[in-house]
């Protein structure tokens, strides 16, 4: 089956990356907009113990991406991406909505629809971007780091408005503005419907192609080839896995800080311990165009998807090794300046943009065609782990010291990107030689 000709552009990129692009921003909006107050929310409306909120915060975050697994195990045998993403936005917004009820099981249900909901759409929404573009595209790393800056700005405007609505107004109101957001992502999506095509009849050609290659293949067992590629994802897995742990911690241990050990003003402008998750995107949306023009520019010279995995550990370890201070400060009940939290971010920024973006174009490209979806879904059980560390380890923001929490922080993923750094050859093999 021939795909459709692109008829328009998005900045050089096929079209159908300008829906998926406003889509996932909406959907980042109603995600990052209710998870920037979710914890103040549990510990202040709930009245629940850090220990508590951490826990639940936890188990409800990494939740979210083990869900993804099953998304794309649905997508790829039943409803085919599109679908997916649509029916997945639809559960998101209820959950969003029963959110705004007061009684406490309504609170549980309403995670668990977004769960629901978030396990469908997000690993479907990445697999159509990846198809938009044929192999060998060289617009593929940029067209993630493109798609990945509308991730960010709905994670910046999120936290804001939600956000200040919630600690300001009231906590309801908060949630309701979340799923007005994924509302607003849905109608983004049908109405974007035809630019996506192209994606979705890509998928299906390639698909067709293997079964008249080899008819066994399209449900018979995985090639060799297939599975050393899904080994090299796994290991990518775990290193990833640890650059979340620490990277999370800012919905967790870093709102917790902000609220307790932060000077909540800056410039005469009263802050929100909500608003710092903002700062994150913000600095995404700023070196977004940065980072896709330096891969494009270095060309084959770039450094290796493995090595892009091994310097944002570095990086995200060297934002925790300077709140080290701070921390120490904080403890001896000295109110810190915000700018260490931006500071901080600043530093995590610069490694997220090594991982993730890139992380979702690598997948595209070595996952098998039959398994894209699923294999996806396996990548973002990365963030699954790594919400349970960082969940983990907001429960000790009472109970250990600062100082020792961002300390054991910085080592273990400065370590952990110099393990990597030690496994290149051997995962590029694994890989068939894919950068």
């Amino acid at each position: 089956m021939a795909t459709r000709p692109e008829s328009t552009r998005f900045f050089g990129h096929p079209a159908g990356l300008s829906t998926l692009f406003f889509t996932e921003m909406w959907e980042r909006f109603s995600y990052y907009g209710m998870r920037g107050f979710l914890a103040l929310y549990m510990t202040k409306g709930l009245g629940f113990t850090d220990g508590h909120a951490g826990s639940v915060f936890g188990n409800y975050t990494m939740s979210v991406w083990f869900a993804a697994i099953f998304g794309g195990i649905v997508a790829d045998r039943w409803l085919g991406q599109y679908r997916s993403v649509l029916i997945g936005g639809i559960i998101i917004a209820l959950g969003h909505f029963t959110l705004t009820f007061h009684a406490l099981p309504f609170f549980y249900a309403g995670l668990s629809l977004i769960v629901i909901g978030t396990g469908l759409l997000k690993p479907n929404a990445s697999t159509l971007v990846g198809s938009l573009y044929e192999q060998g595209d060289a617009r593929r790393d940029a067209g993630f780091s493109i798609f990945y800056m509308g991730i960010n700005l709905g994670a910046l405007l999120g936290p804001l408005i939600a956000g200040r609505l919630a600690e300001g107004v009231d906590w309801h109101l908060g949630f309701a503005c979340a799923g007005v957001g994924m509302v607003l992502g849905l109608t983004q999506y049908v109405l974007g419907r035809r630019h996506l095509q192209p994606a979705v009849e890509r998928i299906g050609a390639q698909k067709a192609a293997r079964r008249a290659a080899d008819p066994t293949t399209a449900r018979g067992p995985l090639t060799s080839e297939d599975w050393r590629r899904i080994w090299a994802v796994v290991v990518l897995f775990i290193f990833a896995s640890l650059f979340w742990g620490a990277y999370e911690q800012a919905g967790s241990t870093l709102t917790l800080f902000a609220d307790r050990y932060v000077h909540l003003e800056l410039l005469g402008l009263r802050l929100y311990a909500s608003w710092f998750v903002s700062v994150q995107a913000a600095f995404v949306i700023l070196l977004s165009p940065l980072f896709a023009w330096l891969w494009v520019r270095l060309g084959p010279r770039q450094p290796s998807s493995p090595a892009k995995f091994a310097i944002a550990l570095i990086f995200v370890g060297l934002a925790f090794l300077l709140l080290i201070p701070a921390g120490s400060l904080a403890q001896q009940g000295i109110k810190v300046s915000p700018l260490w939290l931006i500071a901080a971010y600043f530093i995590q920024e610069l490694g997220e943009l090594c991982l993730s973006p890139v992380g979702l174009s690598l997948v595209t490209m070595v996952a098998p065609v039959k398994l894209v979806s699923v294999v996806m879904g396996i990548f973002f059980l990365s963030n699954f782990l790594g919400n349970l560390l960082a969940g983990w380890s907001a429960r000790f923001v009472s109970t250990v010291p600062l100082v020792t929490l961002f300390s054991v922080t910085a080592a273990v993923t400065i370590g952990a990107g110099a393990v990597l750094f030690l496994l290149l050859r051997p995962i590029r093999n694994l890989m068939g030689g894919v950068r």
